[in-house]
């Protein structure tokens, strides 16, 4: 049987070495708008901007590697429909290309902002390694950038032009910086870190237009601040690429719904990466994940019902953000806390803050500490949640409440 993949993704990458490990003899077709081979996505607002990592060293694997594979690659190509009836797809060339199992591995794009002068050439939004390219292009030493959305692409960015010598302002909406996603000891610390390296930061910012006749002069605020700018970088988040499959009348809930087996509401389409709603099995809910973790799971799932082996098992999401000198790793999903405790000083640059739903553990931000990281991964595959009481006590070592899970679960 022909399986095709659309989108050259992390989950696209991941799942033709699945389905060749697992045992899939049949042929292969990865589909990929972008010219390049699949690639890594997180250095694009770090080490690549930054020009510490070369382009060749963005990809996931070599040419070479889908060779071995035998997968057939269709780079600098569109799917332009799917025609369920007759299971096939309708290229950008013109050609109709048929397929027994169809991946959808589509990805996320950026959300724009509605904002008069978003046109200007000096205006850029960072999710393919052209955007960032055309970046690097752009950019001079000393320049004034303006980065409207302070989540982590954001505030990477920021890292990575402040570094390069920018001139840096962060404009974030919300009354802080990474408010959907942290606790407010995380954002402060964020915060206070970026001012300490030479950047701005302002919240509670509403934004008015972005002057300029033929380029970028200068950010207006609704207040009536202008903010002058050579460059500006926006990024208020993603919208999962879910167009193609809503065309073809599968089933769409903030992303392509897919069952425990990545499988769409049509048996033989299936679904793995941003642009995928799936049922967590460590979360209990369908969720939407924007992760290279969450691509690869979701991928590996779908390796394994094509090729009729037993289900993989999942651990719980994680997540990491690397910016100037400071490691930020994520277990675990806090959406919904209600409780949250910090281990360490946040003032050393060396501290985690764990989070708690119901009294129950339910995910760790570990800033420079990796052994905390490891600690809420164990802790949190243990199913042994830590009392708030335990995890304040900073002289409680993690590894006596990691043996005590242990106990627990015999």
């Amino acid at each position: 049987m022909h399986c095709v993949i659309v989108g050259a993704s992390h989950a696209a990458a991941q799942l033709v070495a699945s389905l060749r490990q697992l045992g899939w003899t049949g042929p292969i077709t990865l589909i990929g708008e972008e010219a390049l081979l699949p690639f890594q996505r997180p250095p694009l607002s770090k080490a690549f901007l930054s020009g510490e990592l070369a382009e060749d060293k963005l990809l996931i694997r070599p040419a070479s590697a889908y060779e071995k594979l035998d997968v057939t690659l269709r780079l600098a190509c569109k799917v332009i429909s799917i025609d369920r009836d007759h299971k096939q797809l309708k290229l950008s060339d013109g050609e109709l290309l048929n397929y027994d199992k169809l991946v959808l591995c589509t990805g996320a794009r950026p959300r724009l902002l509605p904002l008069s002068g978003a046109h200007l050439p000096e205006v850029h939004y960072l999710r393919s390694a052209e955007d960032s390219k055309c970046i690097q292009k752009q950019f001079k030493k000393n320049m004034r950038v303006v980065v409207i959305g302070g989540g982590y692409i954001g505030l990477e960015t920021a890292a990575s032009l402040n570094k390069l010598g920018a001139d840096v302002t962060v404009l974030e909406a919300g009354d802080r910086i990474l408010q959907r996603v942290t606790a407010s000891d995380v954002s402060d610390f964020y915060c206070n870190k970026h001012q300490r390296e030479g950047v701005k930061v302002l919240s509670k910012v509403q934004l008015e237009s972005i002057k300029g006749e033929h380029k970028v002069e200068a950010v207006l605020c609704a207040d009536g601040r202008v903010l002058p700018a050579d460059m500006v970088i926006i990024g208020i988040g993603v919208i999962p690429n879910t167009e193609l499959a809503e065309a073809a009348g599968l089933s769409i809930d903030n992303g392509i719904v897919v069952d425990e087996q990545g499988r769409s509401s049509d048996m033989d389409i299936f679904s793995a990466g941003d642009c995928c709603s799936y049922p967590h099995p460590k979360l209990n809910s369908q969720v939407r994940l924007e992760s290279v973790p969450s691509a690869n799971d979701t991928a590996r799932i779908i390796a394994s019902t094509l090729c009729n082996k037993p289900l993989p098992n999942i651990e719980h999401p994680w997540f990491w953000s690397d910016q100037y000198d400071v490691k930020l790793q994520i277990a675990g999903f806090n959406m919904g806390y209600s409780d949250y405790v910090v281990r360490g000083n946040p003032e050393e640059e060396n501290f985690s803050v764990w989070y708690f739903k119901a009294k129950r553990l339910i995910a760790a931000d570990c800033i420079n500490r990796p052994k905390d990281f490891m600690a809420a991964k164990q802790l949190l595959k243990l199913g042994y949640s830590a009392t708030v009481e335990d995890l304040a006590n900073d002289e409680l070592e993690l590894k006596e409440l990691i043996e005590l899970a242990k106990l627990s679960v015999k």
